[in-house]
C-alpha cells in the first residue's frame, strides 16, 4: 500500500493491511470488514464513512485520521493511538479500546453515526462511570471476575455457578 493513495468507495473486506504505510491515504466509503490493520500507520487518513467494524487494529497509528460517520463497530484498537482523530459521527459499539484511549476520545466526542444511528459518546461510553470503571479486556486486571466466579479447583455449586475460592 503506498502512502497518499486514493482508494474511495473500494472493498477490502478481510484484507491484510498489517504495518502498510497508508499516511495522508483516502479511503473514504470503503468497506474493511474483518480486515487486519495491525501496526498500519494511517496518519491523516481519510476513513469517512468507512466500516471498519470487525477490523483488527491493534496498535495503529490513525493520529489526525478523519473517521467522521465511520462505523468501527467491535473494532480492535489495543495500543492504537487516535490522538486528533476526527471522530464526529463514528460508531465504537463494542469497539476494544485502552481505557486512556477511550477517556481523551470522550473529551470531544459528538455526533450520531447516520448508518448506525447510534450517538458516539454513546458507543464509547462517555459519561457511563461503571463501563468506564471495569476497563475493557485489553486491561485484564481491572475487568477480572471477582474471585469467588473463579474455577480454581473445579468445585462448583452448578446451581448458582459459584465457586469456593477456598477450597
Amino acid at each position: 500500500m503506498c502512502r497518499r493513495s486514493v482508494h474511495v468507495n473500494e472493498n477490502f473486506r478481510r484484507a491484510n493491511f498489517t504495518a502498510a504505510d497508508m499516511r495522508e491515504s483516502n479511503f473514504s466509503g470503503s468497506t474493511f470488514n474483518g480486515a487486519y490493520l495491525e501496526k498500519a500507520v494511517a496518519y491523516r487518513t481519510n476513513f469517512t464513512g468507512a466500516d471498519l467494524s470487525d477490523t483488527l487494529m491493534d496498535r495503529m497509528v490513525l493520529n489526525e485520521a478523519n473517521l467522521t460517520n465511520a462505523v468501527l463497530v467491535r473494532a480492535v484498537l489495543t495500543r492504537s493511538d487516535l490522538g486528533g482523530a476526527a471522530i464526529n459521527g463514528a460508531d465504537f459499539s463494542d469497539a476494544v479500546l485502552d481505557l486512556p484511549q477511550k477517556q481523551a476520545l470522550c473529551k470531544y466526542a459528538n455526533g450520531t453515526n447516520p448508518i448506525t444511528g447510534v450517538s458516539t459518546r454513546k458507543s464509547l461510553g462517555c459519561g457511563n462511570t461503571r463501563r468506564n470503571a471495569y476497563g475493557s479486556p485489553s486491561s485484564p486486571l481491572l475487568s477480572a471476575p471477582p474471585p469467588k466466579l473463579l474455577d480454581r479447583d473445579g468445585f462448583c455449586d452448578e446451581s448458582t455457578g459459584l465457586c469456593d475460592a477456598t477450597k
